[in-house]
């Protein structure tokens, strides 16, 4: 098997919690061939196919030089076993052509991983919004006012950009409102910006969980990313700190109605955010936590999603 990675640059890994290294690892464990490239290095010519000048590398022990590169060449997409669509967002315009490039590839006979229409079709906050029976009293909206109507009815409230990544841009407004009208300028814009406003979940004091399904099967051990100090945000990158645990029969319920919906569009992999009993995001551009869960629980969440891809290329 041969396996290219749409990614972010390998020089930029951290390799000791990194999921795509990961995947890497679990399939050169194999003895599967792989393959790196950026999404800059994609390119379509008229009457050749989606093309990829990309790295082969070969994994090597050290952390500070965790890879060599075999050989650098010009590659067909469609001549890969699978193509694994692993760049971090944001989820810009240029995120947006490359899925266009990527589907073209899938056109002419390439298998990617998630698929890019279904990355494009399923916003990473909007997602829920197919779920309402899973998520906590939520606006999606670019008005103000209804903004602090959602607020007075709601009294302790959390407010997001749609397009932000690791807890970037969330804020709290608890029933005095401080700030409220600030805090929406800044997100909103002046109506230029559509923003996402929920109520605010006390159950994040016990970790903003992330809960794992591959190719519509749940991972039995999710990571509770729990805030630290008086921050409100769980999230790894805001410095939250990440505990493995066993899901729960409300996570395995939330897990399953989404995995097995999303999996038949080409969600191969996604990531859900689960507060307490509710569903808070879907992540599927580049779902991590797979080394932290092998890490505390000896469960290989790595080697579950090369084994689950390699059933899907032999299907």
């Amino acid at each position: 098997m041969h396996l290219l990675f749409v990614a972010d640059p390998l020089e930029s890994f951290k390799t000791y919690k990194d999921t795509t290294f990961a995947m890497m690892r679990a399939a050169a464990g194999r003895g599967w061939r792989l393959s790196a490239c950026h999404p800059a290095d994609v390119s379509w010519q008229r009457g050749q196919p989606v093309t990829a000048q990309v790295r082969e590398i070969t994994l090597e022990p050290e952390d500070d030089h965790w890879f060599t590169v075999r050989r650098t060449d010009r590659v067909p997409l469609k001549d890969v076993n699978a193509v694994v669509m692993r760049k971090d967002p944001p989820f810009d315009a240029e995120y947006t052509y490359s899925t266009h490039l990527l589907q073209q590839a899938e056109r002419e006979g390439a298998r990617v991983f998630n698929s890019p229409q279904a990355l494009r079709d399923h916003p990473e906050k909007l997602a829920i919004l197919e779920f309402p029976e899973f998520i906590t009293p939520t606006l999606v909206t670019r008005s103000a006012a209804d903004v602090k109507a959602f607020h007075r009815d709601q009294q302790d409230i959390i407010l997001k950009p749609l397009d932000g990544m690791g807890g970037a841009g969330i804020f709290r407004v608890k029933s005095d409102g401080l700030n409220l009208g600030s805090i929406i300028e800044t997100l909103n814009q002046d109506g230029a910006t559509t923003l996402m406003v929920q109520r605010f979940l006390p159950a994040i004091a016990a970790g903003d969980k992330r809960v794992l399904v591959i190719d519509g099967q749940t991972v039995p051990y999710c990571l509770a990313r729990i805030p630290q100090g008086s921050e409100v945000r769980g999230n790894l990158a805001a410095g939250g700190k990440g505990v493995a645990q066993p899901i729960t029969e409300r996570d395995r319920e939330i897990a399953h109605s989404v995995g097995q919906r999303l999996a038949p569009r080409g969600l191969f992999l996604i990531g859900l955010d689960v507060i307490g009993e509710n569903l808070t995001e879907i992540n599927v551009t580049s779902p991590t936590c797979f080394q932290e869960i092998t890490q505390q629980t000896g469960h290989d969440v790595a080697q579950q999603f090369i084994e689950a891809l390699a059933r899907k290329l032999r299907g």
